[in-house]
C-alpha cells in the first residue's frame, strides 16, 4: 500500500530521476560509521579513485530512531549541498533490519534531496522502497560505490595507458639517438684522417 501511494504521488516517476554526475569530486554516505556498508565504499573508493573525497553522514540504519536519523542525514546533507551525489544504504539483513529505508521519512527526504540519490540497501535480492524514490537503485553499497567512481577509473586506466605509450615512444626515441650517436663515433676516425 505505502509503494502504491508513492508511486501514485509520482516519485518512482522516471522523468524526475537526475543523472548521476560525470565528474564527482565528493560523495556522501549515509549510512552506520561502523558497518560493513562504509568499509566497503571506502575500500573499493580508495582503489578506484582515491582522488574522490567521502563525507560520511551517520545513522544507525536499523532499530528504533533509525528512520528519523536516516531522513535528517539526508537532508543535511541536501541542505548543504554537501556533495556532489549521495549514497544511502546499509549492508544485508532481515526484511526487519532494512525496514527503515521504506519508512515515508526516508523516502520523503529522498524524493526532496538537492543531491543525485543512489540506494544502495542490503544485496541484490533486497527492494526497500528507497530503491524505487532515489535517482538511482544500486544492488548493494560495493556497486554503489563502483557506479560514482566509473568515470574517474576510466579516467585514470586512460591516464596509466597514455603514459605508458608515451614512455614507450620516448624510450624508442632515446634508443635511435644513442645509435645514430654510435654510428656518427665510428666515423670519428675518418674524419681525423680526412677532416675535408
Amino acid at each position: 500500500k505505502r509503494k502504491d501511494y508513492y508511486r501514485s504521488l509520482g516519485y518512482f516517476d522516471e522523468d524526475r530521476k537526475r543523472p548521476i554526475p560525470e565528474t564527482i569530486r565528493r560523495i556522501g554516505v549515509v549510512t552506520s560509521p561502523t558497518g560493513a556498508a562504509i568499509r566497503d565504499i571506502l575500500n573499493i573508493t580508495r582503489r578506484r579513485a582515491p582522488g574522490i573525497d567521502i563525507l560520511i553522514f551517520p545513522a544507525a540504519v536499523q532499530g528504533e530512531g533509525a528512520k528519523e536519523e536516516i531522513a535528517m542525514r539526508i537532508r543535511q546533507a541536501s541542505m548543504f549541498s554537501a556533495a556532489d551525489v549521495l549514497i544511502v544504504g546499509r549492508g544485508g539483513g532481515s526484511t526487519e533490519d532494512l525496514m527503515a529505508f521504506s519508512e515515508p521519512e526516508v523516502i520523503e527526504a529522498i524524493h526532496e534531496c538537492s543531491i543525485p540519490v543512489i540506494s544502495a540497501v542490503g544485496h541484490e535480492i533486497d527492494w526497500p522502497i528507497s530503491d524505487f524514490a532515489a535517482d538511482r537503485r544500486a544492488p548493494t553499497p560495493s556497486a554503489a560505490a563502483e557506479l560514482v567512481t566509473e568515470t574517474a577509473y576510466r579516467r585514470s586506466e586512460r591516464l596509466t595507458s597514455d603514459l605508458m605509450l608515451l614512455n614507450s615512444l620516448m624510450r624508442s626515441k632515446v634508443l635511435k639517438a644513442e645509435s645514430r650517436c654510435r654510428g656518427m663515433e665510428s666515423l670519428r676516425p675518418l674524419l681525423e684522417t680526412h677532416p675535408y
